[in-house]
């Protein structure tokens, strides 16, 4: 846990806020509103909060203008900014408890062709392969295997158990969580007379500047092409990521997703928990696709999108079963007609109604 007080006027001016109240209030860290005490930050992130602010034991608020308005007389002490949230965020990197730890672990084994910064820290059992490089204040934590021809850049972090392989390139400041593989063996096979004939996969991986990859993820390299995440992309836990797929800066991809060979997702979008999404697909900029959905076409035009059904009770959902199968055996040919024939009644019975009157 980290110790360390911070004045309220300093927090004031790493997230760029004016603050109200005792400059020089001591800070212990950051807490919920429910449980913060008077040592402890807590924020307001929505009018609906409001109340539960108001019975706060938080030293200081994080709030809008307007929420400092609605909070006067209930506390003193306040940092006002445009997102309260974005503040959060923040400073929850000013009361992180830093690794500091620099140099390399004797248990290491690291090939004489390395290149590995003075600055880097190199954990307890990590191996790294010929002509690797690690950069400035990368840290790689215990039992990491780094496999030959892999670039690390500055400022990364890499956490235990997790593999480089394929010859792939890490950016800058990129954080890859516990488990993960990245440049693993991409699932290719030709079918040829009932068997599987395994393709070399011959590609690598290029994870740019500022990635996010969770734990227990896989981000296979390519066949020929490389697969590619580009700036900003941040991955949730339990994903996977085949082979030439390339994604878009600043994407955000939730847990348990699947995203098959060969495709492309634009900037910017949003998959929720276990999308499923098809090969060799284009999916464009700024697409939101709900959880549990399955892509199977092109998406070109920017949106949300779901697919399934919604959450019902056993017995309606057996019946809504039932009527989706009646429409899969009914051409669609009959369903316009039917329709069509449908509108028209219900048009003939408006002009009567109109009629009478």
């Amino acid at each position: 846990m980290n110790h360390q007080f911070y004045r309220l006027d300093a927090l004031a001016k790493q997230v760029q806020a004016k603050f109200f109240g005792q400059a020089d209030l001591e800070l212990l860290g950051l807490a919920s509103l429910e449980k913060a005490n008077e040592k402890q930050l807590a924020f307001v992130n929505g009018e609906k909060y409001i109340n539960q602010a108001k019975e706060s034991k938080a030293g200081a608020l994080i709030v809008t203008q307007e929420y400092k308005d609605l909070l006067e007389g209930y506390h003193s002490n306040f940092l006002v900014v445009d997102s309260p949230y974005l503040a959060f965020a923040i400073l929850t990197h000013v009361f992180e408890r830093k690794q500091i730890e620099r140099g390399i672990e004797n248990t290491a084994q690291i090939h004489p062709s390395a290149i590995v910064s003075e600055t880097a820290y190199i954990g307890h059992y990590v191996v790294i392969g010929e002509n690797c490089v690690v950069g400035d204040d990368s840290i790689i934590n215990s039992h990491v295997k780094i496999d030959d021809f892999v670039e690390v850049g500055k400022n990364c972090f890499i956490d235990s158990h997790v593999t480089l392989t394929g010859a792939c390139k890490i950016g800058h400041r990129v954080r890859i969580h516990a488990n993960t593989v990245v440049g693993g063996e991409g699932f290719g096979f030709a079918p040829y007379q009932g068997k599987w004939h395994r393709i070399v996969q011959l590609g690598s991986v290029i994870v740019s500047d500022d990635v996010r990859i969770g734990s227990n993820c896989s981000i296979d390299r390519g066949a020929l092409d490389d697969t590619i995440l580009e700036n900003g992309v941040i991955i949730d836990i339990l994903v996977q990521v085949a082979h030439n797929v390339k994604i878009g800066a600043n994407t955000a991809i939730a847990a348990k997703c699947g995203i098959a060979g060969s495709t492309t997702i634009g900037k910017n979008c949003v998959l929720a928990g276990a999308v499923g999404i098809v090969g060799h697909i284009n999916i464009t900029d700024n697409v939101t696709i709900t959880g549990m959905s399955m892509v199977t076409n092109n998406i070109s035009k920017a949106g949300t999108y779901s697919s399934g059904t919604a959450l019902m009770e056993t017995n309606a959902w057996k019946k809504a079963a039932v009527r989706f199968k009646q429409l899969a055996d009914v051409p669609l040919t009959q369903l316009v007609k039917r329709l069509d024939h449908m509108q028209s009644q219900i048009e003939s019975l408006e002009s009567t109604f109109k009629l009478r009157k």
